[in-house]
């Protein structure tokens, strides 16, 4: 199932990773943008699937409402958390 064919039939909600040029379109940035980001460690550290790099849907929601913090902070707030 094509990804647009599949976000049609299951509704974002239910996506539980998002690729780097999905996380680019939630942030309005370029994917270019989203590789630097990351590779500055201002994003929440992402998945590893296979060949594939996701980052988890909820924890960039959570992330982006924390005040978009730096790796580094935000792994030391989410063990503080729990």
């Amino acid at each position: 199932m094509a990804n647009a064919e599949c976000e049609r039939t299951h509704g974002d909600r239910d996506v539980l990773a998002v690729s780097a040029r999905e996380l680019a379109g939630l942030l309005r940035i370029s994917l270019r943008q989203t590789w630097r980001l990351n590779s500055a460690g201002k994003l929440p550290k992402p998945i590893r699937l296979g060949g594939s790099v996701r980052w988890s849907r909820q924890e960039v929601a959570a992330w982006f409402e924390a005040g978009c913090p730096d790796r580094k902070t935000w792994e030391s707030r989410k063990a503080v958390q729990g």
